[in-house]
Parts: C-alpha cells; sequence; structure tokens
C-alpha cells in the first residue's frame, strides 16, 4: 500500500488552524527582531528585506499553483476511474444476456453483486485501509467466479460471445485496479512540508518588515494570508478521497449497480 505518510489521518482543519497559528507566531516573533534592530539598518537594508518578501510571496505562489494542479489532477483521476468502472461493468452486465443458460443467470447474480460491493467499496473512507481491502478482496473472489462462468462458456460454446464476455471481465478487473491505485496516489508530502515551511518563513518575513518600518500589517496581509490558508485546506481536501469536503461523485457506479438489481 506504500509508505505511511504523516499527516494522511490528521484532519485537514487541524492542519489548517496550525499552519495559521504558525505563520502568525512567525510573524509575531519577527516584527519583535525587526523591532530591537531597525535602529541598525539602514535604507538599503529595508529595501533589501522588502525584496526578500516579494520574492517569498512569489515564490510561495508557485509552490501553490503547482501543488493545487497536482491535487486537482489526482482528483480527476479518481473521478475518471469511477466512470470507467463503471462503464466496464455495465459493459459485462450487458453481455450476460448473451450467455447460454443457466450460466447467464449465474453471471447476473454474480454481476449485480459485484456491483453491490464496488458501491459499498466507494463509501469506505480511505483512511479505512483494511475495510477497503476486505471489500476489495470480496470483488475479486466475485470475479474469479465470474471468470470461471466465462471459462465454462468458452469451453462448451466456442465463439466471439463467450470471448466477448471474457474481455469484458477483464477490462473490469483492470478498472478495478486502476481506481484502487489512484485512490493511492497523493501530492507528496515534501512538496507539502516545503510549501508549509515558505508560508511560516514568509509570515516571519512580513513580521520582520513591519517591524523594520515601524509599520502593522493591515487588513491586506492579513486577508492575504487567510486566503492562503483556505487554498492550502482546498488542496489537502482534495488530496484525500472520500472525507472532507470535497468528495468524488459515485454516481454512475450506483447508477450501475442499480440497474443490475434483481
Amino acid at each position: 500500500m506504500g509508505p505511511k505518510e504523516l499527516m494522511y489521518d490528521i484532519n485537514s482543519f487541524l492542519i489548517a488552524a496550525v499552519l495559521l497559528a504558525a505563520m502568525a507566531g512567525a510573524m509575531w516573533a519577527g516584527r519583535q527582531i525587526g523591532k530591537r534592530g531597525a535602529r541598525h539598518h539602514n535604507e538599503e537594508s529595508k529595501s533589501q528585506a522588502s525584496a526578500v518578501q516579494g520574492s517569498l510571496l512569489g515564490l510561495l505562489a508557485l509552490l501553490l499553483g503547482f501543488t493545487f494542479s497536482l491535487a486537482l489532477n489526482r482528483f480527476d483521476d479518481r473521478s475518471r476511474a469511477v466512470v470507467e468502472e463503471a462503464n466496464a461493468i455495465g459493459t459485462a452486465w450487458l453481455r450476460t444476456d448473451l450467455l447460454s443458460e443457466p450460466r447467464a443467470q449465474e453471471a447476473k447474480t454474480l454481476m449485480s453483486r459485484y456491483g453491490i460491493i464496488r458501491v459499498e467499496a466507494g463509501r469506505v473512507p480511505a483512511s479505512q485501509e483494511e475495510r477497503r481491502l476486505e471489500l476489495i478482496g470480496a470483488a475479486e473472489e466475485l470475479f474469479a467466479k465470474l471468470w470461471a462462468v466465462a471459462s465454462a462458456e468458452a469451453a462448451e460454446t466456442p465463439g466471439p460471445v463467450a470471448m466477448g464476455f471474457a474481455a469484458s471481465l477483464n477490462d473490469m478487473i483492470d478498472s478495478l485496479g486502476a481506481r484502487d491505485a489512484a485512490i493511492n496516489r497523493h501530492v507528496p508530502e515534501p512538496v507539502l512540508f516545503l510549501m508549509f515551511a515558505t508560508f511560516v518563513l514568509l509570515g516571519g518575513v512580513l513580521g520582520y518588515n513591519s517591524g523594520l518600518t515601524q509599520v502593522k500589517a493591515g487588513f491586506p496581509i492579513y486577508a492575504m494570508l487567510l486566503l492562503i490558508v483556505a487554498l492550502v485546506f482546498m488542496i489537502i481536501d482534495l488530496d484525500r478521497p472520500r472525507r472532507g469536503l470535497i468528495e468524488v461523485n459515485q454516481t454512475a457506479m450506483v447508477a450501475v449497480s442499480d440497474a443490475m438489481m434483481p
């Protein structure tokens, strides 16, 4: 399942709140340091601090854009995987009508149970790894039974019908694997840590510059910082499937499962 991520099980709101508190603390500490050293600085050194502040803002904007793009792409991949799996299951379901009896009815029963399990798997938070693996195992067991039906059909009545059903089953299990893999792909944590560190450092530089110039940070500064924290929260929420405010739409999978109900 890959290496354990440090922040994955921590609530997104808590991460955003801690980040905001760390930035506020860095601003306060930076302002105190700036005030104490203000008399030792001239206009050139103050301009240098302002230039560093602008550079950090540009770097943070770059990191935010890059990280948001990664999180959004992974969210799109998960959404696409749901639709593709639903289409693969629907195709296999339609081809059960072409099988000979009693295999057609057996395949329909197995497909219906398979659909129910895949819908249930889509509702389990990705953090509940054991339950998710249990449902994947149950789906794979049903697939093995469906493959046995396809093998028996191919042995008894070889032809395009049997081959077509087997091909649809192959697509179905491939889509299961692709969807499961998409859930495990996240924005690399080193990228998030770098973004957080840049954010806190920016807070310190803003406070330091404020202390040097003896000008308190105004509303625009705090509004910008709150917006950055909101963007960080959105990135984390997008990157966590089946939890938080933003969730992948499961309508396609629910619809195909309902269509297979007896």
